[in-house]
């Protein structure tokens, strides 16, 4: 797979995720709505919005961790006389 010259950093990938996940956010914004009109405890909605935070950070670090981990190795030396390839002729045969 080719790579991107662009390195965007952690946060970059970060606010990314939040933008594409944000429909996880949604019981949050129920919970919020609850503490309006049945008076029920900001902190549910807090909480709920801190869980969707950190799981969004979790699944960034994941995401960062292999890619990191996925770099192709670097070619090595053929050592094996026997795999150098016979020469050819003009035909290709």
């Amino acid at each position: 797979m080719r790579k991107t010259k662009i390195h965007g950093g952690f946060l970059l990938c970060f606010l990314m995720n939040l933008i594409l996940n944000l429909e996880w956010s949604v019981p949050a914004w129920i919970l919020l709505a609850l503490h309006f009109w049945l008076k029920i405890s900001i902190w549910w909605f807090a909480g709920a919005l801190g869980l969707w935070i950190v799981l969004m950070l979790g699944q960034t670090i994941v995401i960062e961790w292999v890619n990191r981990s996925s770099e192709p190795t670097k070619p090595q030396e053929n050592k094996n006389p026997y795999s150098v390839g016979q020469p050819r002729n003009k035909d290709g045969n």
